[in-house]
């Protein structure tokens, strides 16, 4: 079972302010992601808005999503803190089509920050 220690997240509102200053954006259907280098190993925020999701039943449901996904591509990440966001379809999402989603967002954040491009 992937676990999701609290090393594996970003806690700090300093750490936000650093991932959205200086990270890349890179965007899916119905998520964006917020990727910053970093020297701790793949590292997980959520920035699940109301406007997003007015409910919070919706939101706790969107961040479920998002951390189960995380916890099961995180080995094949690259050293970066990631911020995710919901765009507001992502409220009505099913749970496959999320975890495709989730998925393809991985893919990309892996293809930007591989260790060739660091270079």
């Amino acid at each position: 079972m992937a676990r999701f220690p609290r090393r594996a997240r970003l806690l700090k509102p300093a750490e936000f302010e650093r991932v959205f200053k200086n990270g890349r954006r890179e965007t899916v259907t119905n998520f964006i992601a917020v990727a910053a280098l970093s020297d701790e190993g793949p590292r997980l925020g959520l920035a699940i808005s109301r406007k997003q999701a007015a409910l919070a039943v919706d939101r706790n449901r969107i961040k479920r999503q998002i951390r189960a996904s995380f916890r099961e591509a995180q080995g094949r990440l690259p050293a970066c803190d990631l911020v995710i966001m919901a765009k507001p379809q992502a409220k009505n999402l099913d749970s496959a089509a999320a975890v495709a989603d989730l998925n393809k967002l991985w893919n990309r954040v892996i293809q930007r920050w591989s260790a060739s491009s660091l270079s």
